[in-house]
């Protein structure tokens, strides 16, 4: 396929009704299309991996488009080029969180790339950090709690940030971390109660929030 065919692709399945709903979650509709995930996932699997053609389609600006161009696109022919451009090309947090989780965080050095954007001013770069956190600790299933409590110290700074999408990362992230086994809860819970004697109503918020999901698992 070619991206112009995939574009009418997504253009026919289209559903505008949505796009009420979709900003209501907080979704940028600029250049959304309204086509559901569940769609886009049965379109990625028909295509399979085409590294040149996810470029073709990030290209376009489309929403859905771009979500798409993460699901088929290949990790390893990933560039530093790319990487840069397509995170400061962010500006929804679905695309975020999706091109994270199809995409970069199956990269060689995912881990360090998380670190690196936590540290970054840019809203959707920084929650591309957390949020690429939260979901190593989902899937990388054989990796050493070690690995992971070396984050706290990146979600402890991140964690005053008022910002709503970069709140709400941090919150993910030590949730998922802890939530992870036993040896990562303990700690994620004192992480919490550090963040609850802040004067930032962020971290406080965070800490509550995350308390509320750890102290029942």
């Amino acid at each position: 396929m070619k991206a112009d065919e995939i574009i009418r692709i997504l253009k026919a399945n289209s559903c505008p009704k949505d796009l009420v709903g979709m900003a209501r979650f907080g979704i940028n509709t600029k250049n959304a299309l309204a086509v559901k995930i569940p769609f886009l996932r049965k379109l990625a699997k028909q295509i399979g991996k085409d590294h040149a053609l996810a470029i073709a389609l990030w290209d376009t600006g489309i929403h859905e488009a771009r979500i798409l161009a993460g699901m088929i696109d290949e990790p390893e022919k990933v560039s530093s080029k790319q990487l840069e451009i397509w995170v400061s090309d962010f500006d929804s947090w679905d695309v975020c969180d999706q091109v994270c989780l199809n995409l970069f965080s199956y990269m060689k050095n995912a881990r360090e790339i998380a670190i690196r954007w936590s540290k970054r001013d840019e809203e959707y770069v920084k929650r591309a950090g957390f949020s690429m956190m939260a979901i190593l600790a989902v899937h990388n299933k054989e990796t050493d709690d070690k690995y992971f409590l070396e984050l706290f110290p990146y979600i402890e700074k991140g964690a005053v940030d008022e910002r709503n999408y970069v709140k709400k990362s941090v919150n993910w992230a030590v949730r998922q971390i802890g939530k992870r086994n036993s040896g990562l809860k303990k700690p994620a819970i004192t992480l919490c109660n550090k963040l609850l004697l802040m004067e930032s109503k962020s971290a406080r918020w965070i800490a509550r929030d995350a308390l509320r999901e750890l102290e029942t698992v």
